[in-house]
């Protein structure tokens, strides 16, 4: 990957060395810095205001320490982040990761990725991210709570239904948003959305568990059904076990799909039968328990100890765990193997050098801007229930969900076909998301 505009390049090299150890942050504005570049050619005005100076220059960075007491009576401290990257469009919006990964280079890559994503669905949100190096994988409850309620006591002054909106992602599910959403309308004395992916109870969304999962298969069948293939028949594999993976899973079977294997980060599981999604609901959302537990509903289906799942021949494959997941030689692999699309559910899955590759060899690739857009969308819709206290159906905003997922996919389309790149649908997505941000960022001034 090389960036060969000459001012974009030197945007970029200013930049790697300001945050010359932000490897992830900068793998993914060199990345959208490339797209652009056709872009910035054929519009001066973009340079001459500094549009991209801005764009990759978070509006705010908070960090803080979050001290809490384990059940052992110890305190322990970890560290947090709020990044506010974009507010052109909208309230700052995005997820909290809790992660022992977190660091300031995660947030910044997950929050500048969220501006492009977010733009992407149409709907008036912003780019932010958030989260703490927090490991909830074997704490208490009560462990859990204490530390989000740490966690809250601080973010708190810096969010709000207008002005930043966080929802969950990696290590935040429903316990962890029931918690923060306590602690900040015990501090703050409102009852207002400020938090996205609640429980049903406490103005929380039908189909916002499903959504991300749901809306990555819904615009893996619209690049499917543009290259005259389907779901249907196709042998899928999915990288992960949570929430995006597992709803993935039930909704490319519903497509007529078989899922054949999943994971986690100890191995993987597969079962050319397919492999049932409520399972994999009861052991990872009820039991908290490692995917091999499959094999005690499953006693046939097989499981690898630290296996590599893109080792397992498929036709579809939907990384959905983790950045930086799907490395070149996996691409390899899976083209070796007869994979004929690749699509992301995760943030960033898959290397430059990974996606090259699957795009020099013809095969069909739906970066994460785009077909990860589905969880945020609904959050947005769960925003909208918020303001309006209002609750919408299942069906109603599957429907919404459906339809935006369609028209990101068109969108993507588009832009590539306008700026001379039929197909190459990441370069799509960039140019897509880029252009209603910039044309706010313009309208508003130098800000």
């Amino acid at each position: 990957m090389a960036i060969k505009n000459e001012y974009l390049a030197e945007v970029y090299a200013g930049l790697a060395a300001r945050n010359a150890e932000q490897k992830e942050f900068l793998q993914a504005v060199e990345e959208v810095l490339e797209s652009l570049e056709p872009v910035v050619e054929a519009r001066p005005e973009i340079q001459a205001q500094g549009i991209i100076e801005r764009l990759i220059e978070p509006e705010r960075i908070i960090m803080f320490r979050v001290p809490w007491v384990d059940d052992a009576g110890k305190v322990q401290v970890n560290r947090g982040y709020r990044v506010q990257f974009n507010s052109a469009i909208g309230p700052y919006k995005g997820g909290l990761r809790l992660h022992p990964s977190v660091n300031l280079s995660i947030i910044k890559f997950l929050g500048f990725e969220q501006i492009f994503k977010n733009s992407l669905t149409s709907l008036p949100i912003g780019g932010g991210k958030g989260g703490s190096d927090f490991d909830p994988k074997g704490k208490s409850d009560n462990e859990v709570m204490r530390f989000c309620q740490s966690f809250m006591t601080e973010l708190y002054r810096h969010i709000g239904a207008d002005t930043d909106v966080p929802a969950g992602d990696i290590g935040v599910g429903a316990r962890e948003i029931g918690y923060l959403f306590g602690q900040y309308k015990r501090i703050k004395n409102i009852y207002e959305g400020v938090l996205t992916g609640k429980g049903l109870s406490y103005g929380g969304s039908l189909a916002r568990t499903q959504a991300t999962g749901f809306g990555l298969c819904y615009f893996t069948n619209e690049m499917l059904k543009a290259n005259g293939k389907s779901f249907e028949g196709a042998k899928v594999v999915i990288s992960g076990s949570g929430n995006v993976a597992t709803y993935a899973n039930q909704k490319a079977t519903e497509l007529g799909a078989t899922v054949i294997a999943m994971c986690d980060s100890n191995g993987y599981i597969y079962d050319p039968n397919g492999i049932d999604y409520t399972i994999i609901q009861e052991i990872k959302e009820v039991r908290r328990a490692r995917i091999k537990t499959y094999l005690e509903f499953v006693p046939d289906a097989q499981y690898v100890e630290g296996g590599n799942i893109w080792n397992v021949p498929c036709d579809i494959a939907l990384p959905c765990a983790t950045q930086n997941e799907l490395k070149l030689e996996d691409a390899r692999v899976l083209a070796t193997n007869g994979c004929y699309a690749v699509c992301e559910g995760a943030n960033m899955p898959s290397t430059p050098e990974a996606i090259a590759f699957l795009q020099e060899n013809g095969i069909l690739f739906g970066p994460a801007k785009a077909s990860n857009a589905g969880g945020v969308a609904t959050s947005a819709l769960e925003m909208s229930q918020n303001s309006e206290r209002l609750s919408w159906s299942f069906e109603e905003v599957d429907e919404k969900l459906h339809g935006i997922m369609v028209n990101i996919y068109k969108n993507c389309a588009a832009a590539a076909e306008k700026y001379g790149m039929p197909g190459n649908l990441a370069a799509g997505a960039n140019i897509a998301g880029f252009d209603k941000v910039c044309e706010a960022m313009l309208a508003q001034g130098v800000c």
